[in-house]
């Protein structure tokens, strides 16, 4: 074989492999968004008993929609979060006949559907989890040509994490981290799940979530170094009133008992708490609410010089 059919066949043979590859990943991420729907409009269906179970995909060109239902959207897909997993933006649309509260009805679904989906945690038949934030409603309230309904458009960003495995990283595991970890979970019990640096697939609730987001180090005097990490604390709980109290909860420890015992140190060493606030509005799943910075003060490595074997000392120069 020549030179350049072997080039040509060589390259035909890797375009191949990285079209296999492709087709395999969205095979995977079309049968994951089957999952979701799925579970999203059975999710729906209860939210909303008057529905009836009419939670419909977008209907052909032509079809006409009857009685009260809605329509689910999967629109565009956005870049994925280095910590929250996959997202995809969803629009969900309720439609009512005006004879059955117009208006009226159509304000007391979105906000149900709201109320049930916001930082709610769902999970598909293969036990993977999901959670959708409410971002607005796409447009405002309109007529539907065909059926003469009322409807309008809430758009919703979906997340699904990935799994544990894809954010493997080799080496030493950051011991500020299992500090803090540890520290949570004996302030919060064992019912619940503490996490770092990413959502895992299929997380759980009630949880926490640590992030570290920032570092830095700063000498303190000529033998002593100063380092600093700040953290974002996620608290997500079934309600608004424990998540609230968690947070508080959280926060109150911290400024008060203001030193974390480092795991696994022969010498006992601690991290001292310099700073922790929360901001309640804050969205759990996505920013969270829990702002900490540690600081530990460690001394500098020593520096070798050669030793002074002998000293020659001389009045002056005759």
């Amino acid at each position: 074989m020549r030179a350049d059919d072997k080039r040509a066949a060589e390259g035909g043979e890797m375009n191949v492999s990285i079209q296999s590859e492709t087709n395999t990943a969205a095979t995977g991420t079309s049968k994951m968004c089957v999952a979701v729907r799925q579970t999203l409009k059975q999710k729906l269906a209860l939210l909303v008993p008057a529905w009836d179970g009419r939670v419909l995909d977008v209907p052909a060109q032509g079809e006409v929609l009857t009685g009260p239902c809605a329509v689910v959207a999967f629109a565009e897909e956005v870049p994925k979060s280095a910590w929250a997993g996959y997202r995809r933006i969803i629009k969900i649309s309720p439609y009512v006949r005006p004879e059955d509260g117009g208006a009226e009805q159509l304000e007391t679904w979105s906000a149900e559907l709201v109320k049930g989906l916001h930082q709610v945690r769902l999970e598909d038949e293969k036990g993977a989890a999901f959670t959708c934030i409410y971002f607005g409603s796409s447009d405002c309230d309109r007529v539907d040509a065909g059926s003469g309904m009322l409807t309008r458009s809430l758009r919703f960003g979906m997340y699904i994490p990935e799994s544990t495995d894809d954010h493997a990283v080799p080496g030493t595991p950051d011991s500020w981290m299992a500090a803090l970890q540890d520290w949570t979970q004996s302030a919060l019990g064992s019912e619940w799940s503490v996490y770092g640096d990413v959502w895992p697939g299929g997380y759980e609730t009630p949880s926490v979530l640590w992030r570290l987001t920032g570092y830095s180090s700063a000498a303190a005097g000529t033998s002593a170094l100063e380092m600093r990490k700040q953290w974002t604390g996620h608290v997500v709980a079934a309600g608004e009133g424990v998540t609230r109290h968690t947070v508080t909860r959280l926060v109150e420890q911290l400024a008060v008992q203001t030193r974390i015992a480092l795991a696994n140190t022969e010498d006992t060493r601690y991290l001292t708490v310099e700073e922790v606030s929360a901001d309640l509005q804050a969205d759990a799943y996505l920013n969270g609410q829990i702002r900490l910075t540690l600081q530990q003060r460690s001394r500098r490595p020593g520096t070798d010089v050669p030793l002074i074997r002998e000293i020659h000392h001389s009045k002056g120069i005759e």
